[in-house]
């Protein structure tokens, strides 16, 4: 199942789409690798897709009970506990990205290991985000913020004139 990553600040500068969650936060005048994305590899093509992750429950569960309310669903975001903290997974601001792209990968600073969440949570995940790209891909573009579609194209173009 997925791992979480870091992403690079070339991305954005490669694919500027204001729509995207970009790279911030400094700590002691380092960057401080915010936000973190869970990632999982595309079946179809060599992209990755990056979902990021936010601490502001509050926040999302408003958004996250709104939609509830008027739709009876959403799948746009989901809840679950990173490192025993209660988290938001941002289907709705996923994007592709490439090995080029990625950063480094979100390491347990207590343990060093790599980060990773419950089989069932990654399955909740992926089956949700899966569902929300077929849902673009055939016209709901209401349902992811960036323009994934010309991000992904581009991610592709390179790949193929690299080869």
């Amino acid at each position: 199942m997925g791992t979480f990553y870091f992403i690079t600040d070339k991305y954005f500068t490669d694919f500027p789409d204001d729509k995207l969650m970009t790279n911030k936060e400094y700590v002691n005048g380092k960057p401080h690798n915010r936000p973190c994305y869970y990632t999982f590899k595309d079946k179809a093509n060599p992209i990755y897709w990056v979902i990021p992750i936010s601490s502001q429950i509050s926040k999302f569960q408003g958004i996250y009970n709104k939609k509830v309310s008027q739709k009876g669903i959403c799948d746009t975001i989901v809840f679950g506990y990173v490192l025993g903290e209660k988290k938001a997974f941002l289907i709705q601001n996923m994007c592709p990205v490439t090995d080029e792209y990625i950063n480094n990968q979100y390491l347990d600073a207590a343990s060093g290991n790599p980060v990773s969440i419950s089989t069932k949570l990654s399955k909740e995940i992926e089956d949700k985000a899966k569902k929300v790209l077929m849902l673009y891909k055939r016209g709901r573009t209401d349902l992811i913020f960036p323009n994934i579609t010309i991000i992904e194209n581009q991610l592709l173009a390179k790949i193929k004139n690299n080869n």
